[in-house]
């Protein structure tokens, strides 16, 4: 099958190059992400693979139906950015890869966790200037501390077992309790007893329209002063402005990201020699206790290794006519 392969990097290509030798598809690689100006680039391909910031809109799926596009293959779990419904009214089929790697994304949070904690982005560069003072590198310990994880699906349930080895009391919050977790003496909570309870809060649900800004002024207002917060999931689940103040009032200690609402201009690229027109980013990269990474948690060997192998597949059932257990739709998300 010909298939349009969008936001593609070197290293895009050559785990897709590798997975393909056993399925045999015509990759055709573009660069720039699938958006309403860029879609006229999928005419003629009956498949178009994108990763978490291509644009599918009712427009862009409308325009990619005309063009005789059938398979949307997402090479990523998150399926936030397509519109399901009106892919269904075009009769365009959606598939993603549920999982890929939850080690990776769970291990990711933990770096953040402890660059934060012990201050290691702020040591790492004082001493290569020299300076070995300790003064405003104090950190605490892990052990005994309180850890609320929104999200227990394949991710959070690492990241629970992650903590609890450090010693840290697991609270959790999902709408499907993970028998996993409470075997690891995670207790399910509201989120208001999270918010409040946590001393370290972590994010691990998807992007829908219940979570959208689920970290809004009132969640924070419920929050013990300092808390930590991690986001490895998705940007939009932050209300930025309203995280940035409380930075800017104590009541957040400590912020680490790996998402974030706009990065879709932002992350990927190299913009190393030109001036951030981000405002609202460019403040939080202000601030000493806040460790931004662009969106690379997913980013190991293996993980990337998967994403390739189960796209290709998923296109491969899709060419047979096979039922897929990775397609997505708005009936199945309703069941």
């Amino acid at each position: 099958m010909n298939i349009a392969v969008f936001s593609t990097k070197p290293y895009d290509r050559m785990f897709l190059e590798a997975a393909n030798a056993a399925h045999g598809h015509e990759l055709i690689y573009f660069e720039p992400r699938l958006t309403r100006e860029t879609s006229a680039l999928a005419a003629g391909f009956p498949a178009v693979c994108v990763f978490v910031n291509d644009q599918l809109d009712a427009t862009v799926l409308a325009a990619l139906a005309r063009q005789e596009t059938r398979l949307i293959a997402l090479r990523c779990a998150g399926f936030n950015n397509v519109e399901l419904a009106a892919a269904r009214e075009v009769g365009l089929t959606v598939v993603r890869v549920p999982a890929y790697s939850p080690h990776a994304v769970a291990e990711h949070t933990l770096g953040l966790v402890l660059a934060l904690n012990r201050k290691i982005h702020r040591a790492y560069a004082r001493v290569r200037e020299g300076n070995f003072a300790l003064d405003g590198l104090l950190g605490f310990d892990l052990y005994g501390q309180t850890v609320g994880i929104v999200g227990t699906g394949q991710i959070g349930a690492v990241v629970a077992r992650i903590m609890g080895g450090f010693g840290c009391r697991i609270l959790a919050h999902d709408p499907f309790p993970n028998p996993a977790c409470e075997a690891l003496g995670a207790r399910y909570v509201a989120l208001p007893e999270l918010f409040a309870d946590s001393d370290m809060i972590t994010l691990h649900c998807p992007l829908t329209p219940q979570t959208r800004h689920l970290i809004d002024a009132r969640a924070l207002q419920q929050m013990k002063p300092g808390v930590m917060l991690i986001n490895t999931s998705r940007g939009a689940l932050i209300d930025t402005p309203s995280v940035t103040e409380a930075l800017k009032s104590g009541k957040i200690g400590y912020l680490g990201l790996d998402v974030y609402e706009e990065e879709a201009d932002l992350f990927f690229e190299d913009l190393s020699n030109i001036v951030l027109q981000d405002d609202v980013f460019a403040r939080l990269l202000t601030f000493p206790n806040v460790i931004i990474t662009g969106h690379q948690a997913f980013f190991t060997r293996n993980a990337l290794e998967r994403i390739a192998e189960t796209t290709l597949a998923n296109i491969t059932t899709f060419e047979q006519s096979l039922a897929s257990p990775n397609e997505i739709s708005v009936d199945r998300l309703m069941r």
